[in-house]
């Protein structure tokens, strides 16, 4: 099989950005902002038993990691095969021809992000619960995290559950159950009388959520698809029904309840939660 990768390299960029958050959360740091000294590559014995991070300083002060550039790195893709990948998403299976956009990481202008390794990942999130919320571009980042772990294990068992709303990929020998739960809205969209509704003050879908250890959370595209690629006839609003509103101001309301979802359901010192930022479409 060719490499894989997801359609326009979307999944490879997106997780290039999610990873160094959960590299920080590794290594017990901020997400936002943290010192050079903390900055490291991981080795790991051939035993798997002995994960020492070798950590390297830049030099003084903080670093921002969302201040950087994408570099070339020969090395990468950082996994050629993967068996949790969708057919639909293998680019270089289906006829793509040139494979440049696999060979781009992401630099921090002042500091160096460890280098990702999956046993160091297991390891450290042994037991752990990981769970992805939010569309498509979810599912990518969900497979993606999946597919990196495996090659650094593959011969470690595992156990894939798939549904249309609640999917799990289950590293048995560590424990480490990384989930994905399929919502285009983050916000309720449900059937009432006068057809299929998106509810801007409601997060029922939120009970699946509760228990994780990391709550990746994305949500943006569907908000603007209008027309016959809407998945919605009415937006509600308490007992308010509209029949549209400004995307922008519905997108806000959304969100506002996602907050206060997390807000109300989530203990910070239990779970640590992210929020994807908005990505080019991946379906070209």
């Amino acid at each position: 099989m060719g490499f894989l990768q997801f359609n326009a390299a979307a999944a490879a960029i997106l997780f290039s950005l999610l990873l160094p958050l959960l590299l920080l959360n590794l290594h017990s740091a901020k997400a936002d902002t943290f010192t050079n000294n903390i900055n490291a590559t991981t080795t790991a014995t051939e035993n798997g038993n002995d994960f020492v991070p070798e950590r390297k300083s830049l030099g003084g002060g903080k670093c921002n990691i969302f201040q950087g550039k994408w570099v070339y790195d020969a090395s990468y893709p950082l996994y050629s095969h993967c068996p949790f990948v969708d057919p639909e998403f293998d680019c270089q299976k289906y006829g793509r021809p040139d494979d440049i956009y696999l060979k781009y990481r992401w630099q921090p202008f002042s500091c160096s992000i460890p280098r990702f390794n999956g046993l160091y990942f297991l390891e450290k999130f042994r037991g752990k619960k990981i769970m992805f919320v939010g569309d498509s571009l979810s599912l990518n980042q969900w497979q993606s995290l999946a597919c990196m772990i495996h090659s650094w294990a593959p011969k470690t068992k595992y156990s894939v559950v798939r549904t249309a709303v609640l999917s799990s990929i289950t590293f048995q020998e560590f424990g480490l159950q990384i989930l994905l739960y399929r919502t285009t809205y983050l916000v309720d969209l449900v059937r009432e009388p006068a057809g299929t509704v998106l509810r801007l003050d409601s997060i029922k879908g939120g009970n699946a959520w509760r228990g994780m250890d990391m709550l990746i959370f994305n949500t943006w595209h569907w908000w603007t698809h209008t027309g016959r690629s809407q998945p919605f006839d009415y937006i509600r609003e308490g007992r308010k029904l509209y029949k549209d509103m400004n995307r922008l101001v519905a997108f806000y309301k959304g969100l506002t309840t996602w907050a206060r979802w997390v807000n109300f359901n989530v203990d910070p010192t239990k779970t640590k939660v992210f929020f994807q930022g908005i990505s080019p479409t991946h379906y070209e």
